[in-house]
């Protein structure tokens, strides 16, 4: 495995769903939609993040989310490091957007450079070492703070790690939670389980189902 093949969240309504990330964020090909029923509550332990160039396309995105049906966990605000939102899907994914940029520099553009995943976990390092150990590359990495691996292609979402109770304070929410995470990732030839909870299915498999 060298990234992330594929994302699947686990939906109560995949057509409710792919109309809604069709029309909020123009990612209906890019993510994979199921249903399921498992149980989950509170903060799912991850958040889907999508950097953009300047503040008109945070503030374009978000609310283009929240007319589609999203709530808004975090208003677009300006901060130390740049300019970004918080909103939740109906589904109950928690998305970011976000840029470093403080001033625009033209109209809203809609285009989205970066599309990160980004797992809360309870140990960073240890996590970054479980992944490295399954084929990934380190492309950024903050200690035990935060970790970045590199992607195939810029077209996908990366696969970044961050401390779990970090994570749910700078998207406004608290950091328990149980139940299922609602979320399986591809990008190996055989399924295994992360230290935090977090399941890659085999490629195989989902190619199967597509």
């Amino acid at each position: 495995m060298t990234s992330i093949a594929s994302i699947t969240l686990e939906v109560d309504d995949t057509t409710a769903a792919e109309r809604f990330y069709t029309t909020a964020f123009g990612l209906g090909s890019r993510l994979r939609l199921r249903t399921s029923e498992a149980p989950t509550a509170g903060f799912r332990g991850f958040t889907l993040a999508l950097t953009v160039s300047q503040p008109a396309d945070v503030a374009s995105l978000v609310d283009g989310a929240i007319a589609a049906g999203a709530t808004s966990l975090k208003p677009v605000s300006k901060s130390l490091w740049g300019y970004g939102g918080v909103v939740q899907a109906p589904d109950g994914t928690i998305w970011k957007v976000a840029t470093s940029a403080k001033k625009d520099s033209g109209p809203a553009t809609g285009t989205i450079d970066e599309r990160v995943l980004l797992l809360g976990v309870a140990d960073v390092k240890a996590s970054k070492r479980f992944y490295v150990e399954q084929g990934l590359t380190v492309a950024k990495s903050f200690g035990g703070k935060y970790a970045e691996f590199t992607a195939d292609g810029t077209d996908q979402f990366k696969l970044a790690l961050y401390k779990r109770a970090g994570l749910a304070k700078d998207l406004g929410v608290a950091d328990d939670g149980s139940g299922s995470h609602r979320l399986a990732l591809t990008g190996s030839a055989t399924a295994f389980t992360d230290p935090d909870g977090f399941t890659w299915e085999a490629s195989s498999l989902t190619s199967a189902q597509s």
